[in-house]
């Protein structure tokens, strides 16, 4: 019974003292070698020292053993509760295996010592491999390698893109990403740079810093065959009136800080409305449009920076603020020494009672007049109606989009309406906050659309909400009456033209007012006249009520309304074709919450093409306007490497729309 509590207490206290040994063992080998050594490279690698040789390493090594052994025997034999000659044999037990521990230890401390030694006093040979020990694999696998570029002093910021990044897709080449690829092969081992440290095998360098500017690099897509001189014309088979046009959602400080948890991906300091805003102008000056077209405008910003500074570019420049409490707006440009102005339709959708158009949305429409070198002799070119909008972002209103278009569509076509009932050439620009093939891109681009029983989230195409229970749809009329647009999206007035008679109003016509019932009905508070104000109105018997009512009802306009469809007769087709050509990813304009999609158009007049007997509303042909070039897109993959938008080079979250026309020049 005793010898059974005797093991139950003495076992537990020798494997105590032998971990107490351990720990005591381990902490003063570290104090020994911290006080023979002193690093020469900081983090979890350190350089052997150069002072000690390999006998006094030794001897400290020796020295440790006697102190180590005799402090432990000290200890074991000091405690209450242990048995002499078990803890005697255990001890040396402990004893017999740390020292074959240390031993080993010690050849192995010793050769990567003499090692390191020898490595730098002799860099230039290559390092021995110590027997017994097997180098670390190296990586396989695709790694990023940086192609050099030339670099202009005012991109100065940088970003720093993971090694590893995006290194599980096999990206094809992208004149697109001409500063990132990856490398076709390892690189080779003689150029490689190598970590100096024995055993660790070949480690990958750190990461380069690569310029923004590299990254989401734009190319620009010529579709001219001829250049234009420094007048801006083009000769072909025909001279030309060359020009080009920006669309930009410039982001608004104000909406940017209502709905800051979309950017914490950006580092605060690129936010800073001073930094974007000098970002912008330095981005409008590199590609000098003609035409500039942009939303998102804050008008404290703009009556204060944005338009002093782009009238010292030579800007001519128009506003429309949001209406109600809204502090933005869109603006257009132009400069007066390629356009003279002819009018200017600012548009508001908002209208009082109405709750399909209760939104504060805006638009402004201008038509100009190209200016032709004196030069040419007498020449003319037709004006060119521009248009610029930013339509309700809500993906769940579609029916609200569609109503706001309708009356920008219904403002273009009295705008760009020419006396014989044709129309100038059209541009139509802005965020309509819809996504290409969506049921509203078809609409501008096709001229027609059946929205009947349609859900309204469908309209636009952002978001699915075909899971949900309750959906609103639209049902026709979309509009009322009372708006005064028709069912193609024209004014009423547009629809029918004034009469060129004047009516006549007789002394027959006056008296059919005499007996009406407002006039036999006795005023409140008239005064009582014998004989003028006592009798009653008597009404001929042959007087006929309905005759006034006709008369009355001739000037109201009464205009057909189709059932569940509405169109437009403007031909647009868009500048880009929402793809990239080379690989067909998809085209982005903006990444709201990382998710690239275009929801930025430059709409164009265009003819339709016949494909055979049937017209195709995707083949469109040269027209008044000719499409001569564009600013590529990028996809969103590139996005991400350049940590989406904004981001130290694009100050906005949406990127800028650029393209180049060319209209006809014609004699009289």
């Amino acid at each position: 019974m005793i010898a059974s509590c005797l093991c139950y207490l003495l076992l537990p206290a020798a494997r105590l003292f032998r971990a107490l040994s351990d720990a005591f063992f381990t902490c003063r080998k570290n104090a020994l070698l911290a006080k023979s050594s002193s690093p020469q490279v900081e983090g979890n690698f350190a350089m052997a020292p150069r002072g000690p040789d390999q006998e006094e390493c030794e001897g400290l090594l020796q020295q440790w053993r006697e102190e180590g052994s005799s402090q432990v025997l000290s200890t074991a034999s000091e405690g209450p509760l242990t048995d002499k000659g078990l803890a005697q044999s255990s001890l040396a037990l402990l004893m017999d295996n740390s020292g074959e521990q240390d031993t080993a230890s010690e050849e192995k401390w010793s050769s990567r010592q003499l090692s390191d030694l020898r490595a730098a006093e002799n860099p230039d040979e290559p390092y021995p491999e110590i027997v017994g020990e097997e180098p670390l694999p190296e990586v396989e696998g695709p790694m990023w390698a940086a192609i050099p570029m030339q670099t202009a002093p005012q991109y100065a910021d940088c970003a720093v893109l993971p090694v590893g990044a995006l290194a599980a897709e096999q990206w094809e080449e992208d004149p697109a990403v001409v500063a990132w690829s990856i490398a076709p092969e390892p690189m080779p081992h003689e150029e490689a740079p190598i970590w100096p440290f024995e055993g660790l095998g070949q480690m990958q360098p750190p990461p380069m810093e690569i310029p923004y500017h590299e990254i989401l690099w734009r190319e620009w897509e010529d579709f001219s065959t001829t250049q234009p001189d420094a007048q801006g014309l083009e000769a072909g088979d025909g001279p030309q009136f060359q020009f080009t046009l920006m669309s930009y959602n410039i982001l608004a400080q104000d909406l940017m800080q209502q709905s800051s948890e979309l950017y914490l991906h950006c580092h605060p300091d690129i936010l800073n409305w001073n930094y974007r805003f000098a970002n912008l102008m330095q981005e409008f000056q590199h590609w000098d449009p003609d035409i500039l077209c942009l939303q998102e405008v804050q008008e404290d910003h703009y009556w204060e920076q944005l338009e002093p500074s782009l009238r010292m570019m030579g800007f001519t420049c128009f506003y429309k603020r949001r209406t109600g409490y809204k502090t933005d707006g869109c603006a257009v440009c132009y400069k007066p020494t390629r356009f003279r102005l002819l009018c200017a339709s600012p548009v508001e959708y908002f209208r009082p009672g109405l709750e399909l158009l209760n939104r504060d949305n805006v638009g402004l429409v201008l038509l100009l007049q190209p200016l032709v070198p004196e030069g040419l002799g007498q020449v003319s070119v037709a004006p060119l109606c521009v248009a610029n909008t930013h339509v309700l972002y809500n993906p769940r209103r579609g029916d609200v989009k569609l109503a706001q278009m309708a009356i920008l569509l219904a403002e273009v076509d009295k705008v760009a309406r020419l006396s014989d009932g044709s129309h100038c050439p059209i541009i139509l620009c802005g965020d309509l906050n819809s996504v290409p093939d969506s049921p509203l891109y078809n609409f501008i681009r096709d001229g027609e659309l059946q929205y009947h029983g349609m859900p309204a989230w469908k309209v636009s195409g952002q978001e699915d909400f075909s899971h949900q229970l309750y959906q609103r749809k639209l049902q026709a009329p979309l509009w009322p009456s009372s708006l005064g647009i028709t069912d193609c999206c024209q004014y009423v007035t547009s629809c029918h033209p004034k009469r060129s008679e004047r009516r006549k109003y007789g002394r027959d016509f006056l008296l059919r007012f005499r007996f009406c019932n407002i006039a036999c009905q006795r005023p409140v508070g008239l005064v009582l006249m014998e004989g003028v104000t006592d009798t009653k109105p008597e009404r001929p018997a042959d007087w006929a009520e309905s005759v006034l009512e006709e008369a009355a009802s001739e000037h109201e306009p009464v205009f057909p309304r189709t059932i569940g469809t509405i169109q437009h007769c403007l031909h647009l087709t868009s500048v880009y074709t929402h793809f990239l050509p080379q690989h067909g990813r998809p085209e982005v304009t903006t990444m709201p919450l990382g998710l690239g999609m275009t929801v930025d158009y430059i709409f164009f007049s265009a003819e339709s093409c016949e494909n055979g007997n049937r017209p195709d509303p995707r083949l469109y042909g040269d027209g008044t306007l000719k499409l001569l070039g564009r600013l590529s897109l990028l996809s969103e993959e590139i996005l991400w490497a350049a940590n989406g938008l904004p981001n130290p080079f694009c100050s906005s979250d949406h990127l800028c729309l650029l393209a180049s026309f060319g209209m006809e020049v014609t004699a009289p």
